[in-house]
């Protein structure tokens, strides 16, 4: 292993070492320049290793992508993923170390490989090894506090974070949250947001617009095309530290007509939402002890209004009473 790299990402220390400084790359690409985000300084570090495989897996036919990755569990905790014999990552959150192999052939599908190996390992790794739970949401916030956004797949997430951003609010994720449940502290990888293009058009900073043109286009197993823009290179104000969560914010289908409206929860719908929109989460041994610390925030619903920025303008409203009802709170 001649290459190696050290990051605080996820709450924990995470070390990389590699015999290829092409994967390395791959790492440095996701995780360099990231905010440093850490639980427990005391705390061992994750141990990843990624091993360039010495040929291609062979196929009966030429495809346009690899094949999707399977997951498998074994004994003592220990978790697989397989896209094929030459690409695939073995973990064990136990001992706080993984596997990763690459073909050489899969280099040329970077997205998938950082995404679907390099990503689901360390994702992986800091959430059962620290006790996290793990949340399909995207993560705004200001001063150090944070609101989690979640809304079904067309709800406009994305586009909502890239209006936070415009607006002067922190990063802190668009897709995948992790949240320590005793503390209610959010923490993510706040390197990309993914733009589909016909978001630009509410886009009102010219400057802006044309930097997300000229980031790559990525396309997903759905067949759906985004800009994936590295926030890193666009200037915008990344979460510097976990996230104290002050609420969460479900995001309607439905417009509210000429404004953005927001409406508060009750505790009890709160949840009931909650579950129905994490099932994977539900099934976590963080979920209760994370459903006991939720009761103690507040639970919107957005409708949303004639333009995202509106949106937008309502979520910092929303971090700012927070901060006036308890000024002393991180």
């Amino acid at each position: 292993m001649l290459w190696r790299a050290r990051m605080a990402l996820l709450g924990g220390r995470f070390h990389f070492e590699s015999d290829s400084r092409q994967l390395l790359c791959m790492v440095e690409t996701a995780y360099a320049g990231l905010p440093r985000h850490l639980f427990a300084r005391d705390a061992a570090p994750f141990r990843i290793r990624l091993r360039l495989a010495d040929r291609n897996p062979s196929r009966s036919r030429a495809t346009l992508e690899p094949p999707p990755l399977t997951t498998l569990s074994g004994p003592s905790g220990l978790l697989c993923g397989i896209m094929d014999a030459a690409n695939f990552t073995l973990l064990s959150p136990h001992e706080r170390a993984g596997l990763v192999v690459v073909s050489p052939g899969m280099l040329a599908s970077r997205y998938h490989a950082r995404y679907e190996l390099l990503e689901f390992s360390v994702f992986t790794l800091a959430c059962r090894a620290q006790g996290l739970v793990s949340l399909h949401a995207a993560c705004v916030g200001h001063a150090g506090r944070g609101l989690l956004l979640m809304g079904a797949s067309g709800t406009g997430k994305s586009t909502l974070a890239l209006h936070c951003l415009l607006q002067g609010m922190d990063f802190l994720s668009e897709d995948a949250v992790f949240v320590r449940p005793d503390r209610l502290l959010a923490t993510a990888v706040p390197n990309f947001l993914y733009v589909r293009r016909d978001s630009l058009r509410a886009l009102d900073n010219a400057a802006i617009e044309a930097r997300i043109r000229k980031s790559p286009v990525i396309r997903r197993r759905s067949g759906v095309a985004k800009f994936e823009v590295d926030l890193r290179r666009l200037g915008c104000r990344l979460a510097a530290t976990p996230l104290a969560i002050e609420g969460v914010v479900f995001l309607a289908t439905r417009r509210a007509g000429s404004s953005a409206t927001v409406l508060p929860l009750s505790s009890r719908e709160l949840i009931a939402r909650l579950r129905a929109a994490q099932p994977y989460a539900t099934q976590l041994p963080s979920w209760k002890a994370f459903r006991h610390s939720v009761k103690g925030i507040r639970g919107f619903e957005l409708q949303r209004g004639q333009h995202p920025a509106e949106s937008a303008v309502a979520l910092r409203h929303i971090l700012e009473q927070a901060r006036r009802a308890s000024p002393s709170k991180r």
